[in-house]
């Protein structure tokens, strides 16, 4: 939404062109507001906290699309799926996969997990749950500082299939708006909670500027099985194109960080390279 001053600076704008058919103002009126006007810059959603109750600011739910600036055109809308994908886009190529984390960011587990993905140069996707995002904003400037994408994965991990479509708009807008507002960019990707989506949830996906996202390799960290195991579920289960699942957040993680340290170079050994999603 463009500020204020952008909005009187063209009203002002008009009223000299309406002046200028009758007193014949032109250079020196339209010239000076001309130059008001470029000053004054278009801005993104800004600041302050996200609407209580749930429901997105107006600033991000009216977008036609998520991402949309006042300059320059909006980027073409993603299309309603039927499911969301399980691996990477064929035209990825070679023995590439990604590595996504679901439901942090955690104050403990998130900045250890970052230390270690910094220390093997690897970058990974993260799908932030909106409640723990507002929590600890600075973990997210973070991941975006260290070049890893962050998603959208609700405000509350509520399952999206038992809430009703608006509910639903309003949680997963909210989500972004966070984003947004913190890293300065909209999330193009979302992973539905428990991964459990319908056709509503996936047209308000769409409809706000995001591609759901799945997974193909489930580690099943969350229920902590062991370092060797959580090792074993990427190392046996590693093709080209797989979206391996696990967990920053939702509960202790040092299984899983561990884990992830120790795999990385045996993947890297076995010619596999960890990317980030591409639209």
């Amino acid at each position: 939404m463009r500020s204020d001053s952008h909005i009187v600076s063209r009203r002002a704008l008009l009223c000299v062109g309406l002046g200028v058919g009758t007193a014949g103002i032109v250079g020196v009126g339209v010239t000076a507001l001309t130059g008001e006007d470029a000053g004054s810059g278009g801005g993104g959603s800004g600041g302050g906290e996200p609407a209580p109750g749930g429901a997105a600011p107006d600033s991000y739910r009216l977008r036609p699309l998520a991402g949309e600036t006042s300059m320059g055109e909006p980027a073409a809308h993603p299309p309603v799926h039927t499911r969301a994908e399980s691996t990477l886009p064929a035209a990825a190529g070679g023995r590439v996969l990604a590595l996504t984390f679901d439901d942090g960011p955690h104050p403990e587990h998130t900045p250890r997990l970052l230390e270690v993905l910094r220390r093997h140069d690897v970058q990974a996707t993260f799908f932030v749950v909106g409640e723990n995002a507002a929590a600890f904003p600075g973990l997210l400037n973070a991941m975006a500082a260290d070049g890893h994408v962050v998603g959208n994965h609700s405000w509350a991990h509520r399952t999206l299939t038992r809430m009703r479509p608006s509910d639903v708009r309003d949680d997963l807008g909210r989500t972004s708006e966070l984003i947004d507002r913190v890293v300065g960019t909209p999330p193009r990707w979302c992973r539905a909670p428990y991964g459990a989506w319908h056709p509503p949830s996936l047209k308000v996906c769409a409809d706000l500027g995001m591609e759901p996202m799945g997974w193909s390799v489930d580690t099943h960290d969350w229920t902590r099985p062991g370092t060797a195991r959580i090792v074993r579920a990427v190392t046996d289960r590693a093709t080209p194109g797989a979206i391996v699942l696990q967990h920053d957040g939702g509960g202790p993680r040092h299984q899983t960080v561990a884990a992830v340290d120790r795999y990385l170079p045996l993947l890297r050994a076995h010619g596999y390279t960890c990317v980030r999603p591409q639209l």
